[in-house]
């Protein structure tokens, strides 16, 4: 009979047999050199061209590089888990799909609601950055052109609309077609960090180092309590600006830059040996990345006072630019102006491909619009990236960015929660599944993973938890309304499907 439980299940081998239908079929011709190209250009971005010198200035101080490090460890242990199940379940989807044939399909759905919070907030939050940029390089060139206009009471940004357009376009021609344009921009901005660490130690002052974690500011009447991260707030701090709190609040935040590597994951289908090739692309980008995260957070809070960094009144914000500029390194400046322009394309275009996955995965599981997950003759779900980039447009181009990156971090670390607790789940109930990568010391890898990213959730704000909760809420609704009458495992049936039923 039908299955019409919450908690049905979606066999790992129905996952894999999916994949083969000709209206649905992803192209696989991807190798390892892609995947790799795919994490580090979505990886380095804003983390690097923008977060490293904020977090250092309002909340860390120089102690944001070991910020950066507590965030790569947790980010480490999910990877882990990531690369094994990305090895045993080849397919679009991510953790929406890993956790379908581990937890369930309500759980699934939560999961797969939670990743369209991810990447589509993501895409629009660096859009935006990008938008920022080009209007600096745009005047760097002599022509003073404001990418955001007033459009009423809003503010239309025709920058990262165009980016948007652009790049939703190029996916919807081909990902191998993207992954070489990736590799392109991805050398030329890495070739830009480089320059900044041999530059920058140049100009370091070890002085600038002390106090390396700066004692915590005192509250005032214009911090309000719900603006604190949580953990601070249980533990009846003050304030999460600088001090103890301040280092791992400025952890949780500067963990937005690490966003991305999960998305190699969403790309295993169209993989040519996802075994081998899918964990080595999510465990060889996260490695290079943080090399490159640590040296240039030393370099810049090396360069400047921590409080040089600090967002002034009229709430501009200190870059990687800002450091050189300082210094009266102005063509430095300018090459990281066009270098963080190069960088936050490859992040916003990475990002649209995740967001289509994932929503191309439930469209062909039923829980989303069936027609959803067609892919054209190129072998790409040409009306998933339409609708992704359309949603994207919408948001980048009219709706403010303030405190969109906390919203983002908060709904990856439940995803990478999620994950990490179904490695354990799947080892215990299918043993017997091939595994082209396991990750070491099940059970306590992932159990450190899980306690690792909730503690980073603890340190994110109040209000953005407030923000979280409100949007999953909705989710439920959706689910009930909708995904759950037309799931196809509901429909096919169980026995069909290799699924169980146990509501």
């Amino acid at each position: 009979m039908p299955g019409t439980g919450l908690w049905r299940t979606k066999s790992v081998e129905q996952s894999i047999l999916d994949t083969d239908e000709p209206d649905t079929k992803l192209r696989k011709n991807l190798g390892t050199w892609d995947l790799i190209v795919f994490g580090v250009s979505v990886v380095i971005g804003a983390g690097i061209f923008t977060l490293a010198a904020r977090t250092a200035g309002d909340v860390s101080g120089p102690s944001v590089s070991l910020a950066f490090v507590l965030s790569a460890i947790a980010c480490g242990l999910a990877a882990l888990c990531y690369a094994e199940f990305a090895s045993t379940v080849p397919v679009a989807g991510s953790a929406y799909t890993y956790s379908y044939a581990t937890f369930g399909e309500f759980i699934a759905w939560i999961i797969g609601w939670d990743l369209i919070l991810e990447f589509a907030v993501a895409a629009a939050a660096v859009s935006k950055g990008w938008s920022v940029y080009l209007e600096e390089v745009l005047q760097l060139i002599g022509l003073s052109v404001p990418t955001s206009l007033p459009l009423g009471p809003l503010q239309f940004d025709w920058g990262a609309l165009l980016l948007v357009a652009v790049l939703s376009t190029l996916l919807a021609v081909g990902t191998k077609l993207s992954a070489r344009v990736s590799l392109v921009i991805t050398i030329v901005k890495v070739a830009v960090v480089l320059l900044v660490i041999v530059v920058g130690l140049a100009y370091i002052n070890a002085d600038n180092y002390t106090p390396f974690i700066p004692p915590a500011e005192q509250a005032t009447e214009d911090s309000p309590a719900i603006e604190q991260s949580l953990l601070s707030l249980m533990l009846g701090g003050q304030t999460s600006t600088y001090g103890m709190f301040g280092l791992l609040a400025g952890a949780s935040l500067v963990f937005f830059a690490f966003i991305g590597f999960d998305i190699v994951a969403t790309t295993a289908e169209e993989t040519k040996n996802p075994q081998k090739n899918a964990p080595r692309g999510i465990l060889g980008s996260l490695a290079i990345v943080t090399v490159l995260y640590v040296a240039v957070a030393l370099v810049v809070t090396g360069m400047v006072p921590y409080t040089d960094l600090a967002t002034t009144e009229d709430g501009t914000r200190a870059t990687l630019a800002t450091a050189f500029a300082q210094h009266g390194v102005t063509w430095a400046a300018a090459i990281i102006s066009f270098g963080a322009l190069a960088g936050l394309t490859t992040v916003v275009m990475v990002l649209l491909l995740g967001q289509t996955r994932v929503l191309f995965a439930m469209s062909r599981d039923g829980l989303m619009p069936k027609s959803l997950a067609k892919t054209s003759t190129a072998g790409t779900p040409v009306r998933a990236t339409v609708l992704v980039g359309v949603v994207v447009v919408l948001a980048a181009a009219f709706f403010p960015a303030d405190k969109l990156e906390e919203m983002v971090n908060v709904g990856t670390l439940f995803a990478f929660i999620l994950v990490s607790l179904g490695v354990i789940v799947l080892r215990r109930t299918r043993p017997d599944l091939p595994r082209g990568f396991r990750a070491p010391l099940v059970p306590l890898v992932p159990i450190l993973a899980i306690l690792s990213c909730l503690w980073l959730m603890l340190n994110l704000t109040a209000l953005t938890w407030v923000r979280f909760l409100i949007w999953m809420i909705a989710g439920v609704v959706i689910y009930f309304l909708y995904g759950r009458s037309h799931s196809r495992l509901g429909k096919e049936g169980d026995v069909a499907n290799g699924g169980s039923v146990t509501s």
